[in-house]
């Protein structure tokens, strides 16, 4: 039965030194650096197969890493057809652990410090064009409070570009109607203030005036009562839920197969450029610390721009 019910995720069969290092490898990640709780359950996982793979390499103690053993178990995973995305993954993952163990003086250097990963090719986020966008967001049935709640939910992602996420933690309070605005806690626990016009503002006034209340169950949870967004079941909305909302409008409205919360954060970015407006400015925005981050939506832009030059001029 005790063997039934082992995570296989623990760390058994890693050596003291290995599982000291990563418990507070991921103490780090988690409770200094914020990350989000998919990214240090992805970080761990990763950390914690290649010290298996060290371990029966005769390596228990992270210490004793040297570059060829991060190369070979990265080879590995190629070997297996692992995504090169993957991959990179599992190389920053990797690259994070040593440069935190070097920084704390446990192990001499840092072994991960030339570390190179493959790089799959460059993927151009999927972004819609307006008038699609357009057509998705007016989907939803007005007067109805599920309907209201979509049509809020949906103007509220385009008009901010915030994360799902970032929608689904929303409390009643950090939307100030006075200003047009939301108050986001992003990735890192970083907070930001993002505007939205007047087609989300309209929005979200129906849907607090007629549906919000409705869907608010009065035997609701304390910690429960504030939150922005409800589910049928009068539980705060969670990103499945919004996932599932926003496929069966897209399905509705004809919308891209593939369409979803991101989609409308990739086209809000891509149309703030398209429109004339500040890379940092978006930056700002969207919540990126790297501007190369943001950087990808220039090359959207520029990917449409090639599009309609080649559809528009007689020479192209």
């Amino acid at each position: 039965m005790a063997a039934m019910t082992r995570n296989p995720t623990t760390e058994d069969g890693l050596a003291p030194a290995a599982r000291r290092a990563l418990t507070a490898f991921v103490a780090h990640l988690r409770d200094e650096r914020g990350l989000s709780p998919h990214t240090v359950a992805a970080y761990h996982r990763d950390v914690t197969q290649f010290l298996g793979f060290a371990a029966r390499a005769g390596v228990t103690d992270p210490a004793a890493v040297e570059p060829l053993l991060l190369r070979r178990f990265l080879a590995l995973q190629r070997t297996r057809g692992l995504a090169a995305s993957s991959i990179a993954r599992k190389g920053a993952a990797l690259r994070t652990l040593f440069r935190f163990l070097a920084r704390r003086g446990l192990v001499a250097e840092d072994p991960a410090a030339g570390l190179g990963v493959p790089r799959g090719p460059r993927r151009l986020p999927v972004v819609l064009k307006p008038g699609q966008v357009d057509r998705l967001l007016e989907g939803p049935r007005p007067g109805d409070p599920v309907g209201l709640r979509d049509r809020a939910i949906l103007e509220l992602l385009y008009a901010t570009g915030i994360r799902v996420g970032e929608l689904c933690g929303l409390r009643l309070g950090d939307v100030d109607l006075a200003t047009d605005t939301v108050r986001v806690l992003g990735k890192g626990a970083r907070e930001r203030v993002v505007p939205f016009g007047e087609p989300a503002r309209a929005a979200l006034l129906e849907y607090l005036a007629g549906g919000r209340v409705a869907m608010l169950p009065a035997g609701a949870r304390p910690e429960d009562r504030a939150a922005l967004f409800y589910n049928r079941r009068g539980r705060p909305m969670t990103q499945r839920d919004v996932r599932g909302m926003l496929e069966r409008h897209r399905v509705a409205t004809g919308a891209p197969a593939g369409t979803s919360p991101h989609t409308l954060r990739h086209s809000f970015a891509t149309h703030l450029l398209e429109g004339g407006a500040d890379l940092r400015a978006v930056q700002e925005l969207l919540g990126h610390v790297a501007l190369t981050t943001t950087q990808t939506y220039t090359h959207v832009s520029n990917e449409r721009l090639r599009r309609v030059y080649e559809q528009a001029h007689p020479r192209a």
